[in-house]
């Protein structure tokens, strides 16, 4: 028997992933905004650093645990989607408390950012990009790169889904793999 019927497929390396590798980029770009520019001592700069490396290790935990589980693999995407949505919502509040504009989605600054987001997978592009910038321009940066994340992040759930529904889960899979075996007369002990 050949060693072909390896039915816990990975799914790569997660660090090769464009939407892990945007995570990292929002957790560095988090990291920096919450300790520039949020008062020492608010519990918002731990909130928000906590839901950007949530939502980056969620997609990693998804990404591993697709091996042996669609519906774990979905359930950790879908918790990055909600801790990063609860990020969002800081960094909008952080605008509007601070009376910082919020670039509507059509203007020339979010179409800018939408593509130089969509352009850049590289945290360090980022954290020298970030350091020359306002704090209301990070944030609406930030809250571009959770929208494109989030985006991305819909379509493996997607993925992951029709992959299920295709081949079903890994219990399906490891059942074919052994009725093949014995079909191929893998000795059974019976």
């Amino acid at each position: 028997m050949t060693e072909s019927n390896d039915f816990l497929k990975s799914r790569g390396p997660w660090r090769d992933l464009i939407v892990y590798q945007k995570a990292e980029c929002l957790y560095d770009v988090t990291y920096y905004f919450a300790h520039t520019y949020m008062e020492r001592g608010d519990r918002t700069v731990d909130q928000m650093v906590q839901a950007a490396r949530s939502g980056k290790q969620n997609i990693v935990e998804g990404s591993v645990a697709a091996a042996t589980s669609s519906e774990t693999e979905i359930k950790l995407f879908n918790v990055a989607r909600a801790s990063l949505q609860e990020l969002i919502c800081d960094y909008e509040d952080y605008l509007r408390v601070k009376g910082l504009e919020q670039w509507p989605v059509d203007s020339p600054k979010c179409i800018q950012a939408r593509k130089a987001c969509k352009a850049h997978s590289d945290s360090a592009f980022y954290r020298e990009a970030i350091a020359k910038r306002s704090d209301g321009a990070i944030a609406n940066i930030a809250i571009t790169l959770i929208h494109q994340i989030d985006n991305m992040l819909g379509k493996l759930i997607h993925k992951a889904k029709e992959r299920f529904l295709e081949k079903g889960g890994a219990r399906e899979e490891m059942t074919r793999e052994r009725l093949k075996a014995r079909k191929a007369g893998f000795p059974t002990k019976e």
